[in-house]
């Protein structure tokens, strides 16, 4: 058995460097190294050729303007169908939308981190062996997820009536639960073009995919909640269907050997896959549960409301959402290469920039949000002021620390976001459930702006302690090593 992997590793290795080399050409401009070329030529990154630069240039500007025209579309959507149904109806549908997604964010595997993590160590090393099979095994995963939260989904439908407070939901429950399970292979495409470092593609995916979801809030909502869930389910499949079948071409460009097992790292990357999907999930949790907790203790035109003021936690969450996509791709690479101080001056120079930007747009829109809500969805909406001031604060936050979701994968250590994220639910569920249940939409608001600053704050306490450790770390490394072995106990 030994003698023939032997042999038909000797047989792709050729193919494999090649294959590499040429991975490496098209995914990523030359970078600055930390001593000089063995030729004794220039430092790597300090030159870079104009074509490397410009295509990196244009894959970063194009999945921005993807990102940001998906978010665009995704907006003007939502304030379109809660302008044509009412906020009674809106909050039906927003119901049913929240349900959706808990249960789909409940019951997925996240594995997409992993994918990228460990996809960029093994296409380093080119173990695309061990690739094959890590993305063999998060496809099965992935969809096991998506079929186990529309089972749920078709068992909700007959309760949810009862449940909600609502009317007639029970067929738009059982169009959605299909939902999960179509979604469910996106993730891992969208690792596929990551590794490629193909931004730009993933962003244009991602505008495909809300511009689809657009129409179907538009045409739906013109006839009803249950037409307009029906439409979100017609997007759903024809959006998996192209990143879908991009996703898959952009896989097969890496070697394809037989797959490895992934033998003595299967517990490392088990225990982070674990870890990854428990912060995933309370971080995209974070938004519909403080929704569907009120949708327990107040009523559907309540819901309607704080619905439609957590749209600007939506735009602020996507304004940095091409930061955060080319971070996660070049800091998880500078961190694999031992280039950790780069990691760090990306996350402050982000956090800077971001409060500047903060600081300059939050003053006037939040003294201006009742006349925007008046001036876009007219003055039945206005009940919704009060918790749209509160939540464009807890927004600017979250955005300031934005980094925080790419920043634990970069470094392999998911498990600070189930921390950070804990110590946010514990102060979030509360307060929703006690406010709330007081003051409605504007008690949740109240309540997201609360935990919003802790979570901040734990942050910022984490970030200071890593960074300090990790330059403790790097001074003792390079002291010679009998004072090395001094320093260390």
């Amino acid at each position: 058995m030994g003698e023939e992997r032997e042999k038909r590793e000797y047989e792709y290795r050729d193919r494999s460097k090649l294959a590499g080399v040429a991975a490496r050409l098209c995914t990523s401009s030359f970078r600055r190294e930390s001593g000089p070329r063995s030729s004794g030529g220039l430092q790597d990154g300090q030159y870079t050729g104009p074509l490397m630069g410009s295509r990196l240039f244009r894959r970063r500007v194009t999945a921005a303007v993807g990102i940001y025209g998906a978010a665009a579309l995704g907006i003007t959507g939502t304030l379109i169908a809660a302008n044509e149904l009412g906020s009674t109806l809106f909050g039906l549908l927003s119901i049913v939308t929240m349900v959706t997604g808990f249960f789909q964010t409940l019951f997925d595997f996240t594995v997409e981190e992993v994918l990228v993590k460990y996809g960029f160590r093994y296409s380093t090393q080119e173990r695309w062996g061990r690739l094959q099979r890590l993305f063999q095994v998060a496809i099965r995963l992935k969809l096991l997820g998506g079929l186990i939260a529309a089972l749920v989904l078709v068992a909700v439908a007959p309760v949810a009536d009862s449940l909600f407070s609502g009317h007639h939901l029970a067929v738009p429950f059982l169009l959605a639960a299909p939902i999960p399970l179509l979604q469910s292979p996106e993730g891992v495409a969208g690792a596929a073009l990551m590794l490629r470092s193909r931004y730009d593609l993933r962003g244009l995916f991602l505008l495909y995919s809300m511009s689809l979801r657009f129409v179907a809030l538009v045409v739906g909502a013109s006839f009803g909640v249950t037409q307009t869930v029906l439409g979100l389910l017609i997007a759903q499949a024809l959006a998996i269907f192209g990143i879908g079948t991009a996703g898959l071409v952009v896989f097969r460009s890496f070697p394809r050997v037989q797959s490895d097992p992934l033998a003595e790292e299967k517990r490392e990357i088990v225990a982070f896959a674990f870890k990854s999907s428990i912060a995933t999930g309370v971080v995209s949790l974070r938004g519909l549960v403080s929704g569907l907790l009120l949708a327990l203790v107040s009523v559907p035109r309540q819901v309607g409301f704080f619905r439609t003021a957590q749209a600007p936690q939506t735009a602020f969450a996507t304004l940095s959402a091409p930061a955060r996509m080319v971070l996660l791709a070049e800091q998880t690479r500078d961190w694999e290469e031992g280039k950790k101080e780069n990691v760090f001056r990306g996350v402050r120079r982000y956090t800077l920039w971001a409060a500047i930007g903060m600081a300059l747009v939050l003053p006037p829109l939040v003294w201006f949000t009742p006349d925007l809500i008046s001036l876009i969805l007219g003055k039945s909406f206005l009940g919704a002021s009060s918790a749209a001031r509160l939540i464009f604060l807890a927004a600017g936050l979250q955005l300031v620390v934005g980094w925080s979701k790419s920043f634990p994968v970069s470094i392999g250590r998911p498990e600070l976001r189930i921390w950070t994220h804990g110590v946010e639910s514990l102060v979030l569920i509360p307060l929703v459930l006690i406010l709330g249940a007081a003051y409605g939409a504007t008690g949740a608001g109240i309540a997201t702006l609360a935990s919003s600053g802790v979570f901040a704050l734990f942050w910022a306490l984490l970030y200071t302690r890593i960074r300090t450790a990790s330059r403790a770390a790097a001074a003792v490394q390079r002291l010679p090593e009998s004072e090395s072995n001094r320093a260390t106990p």
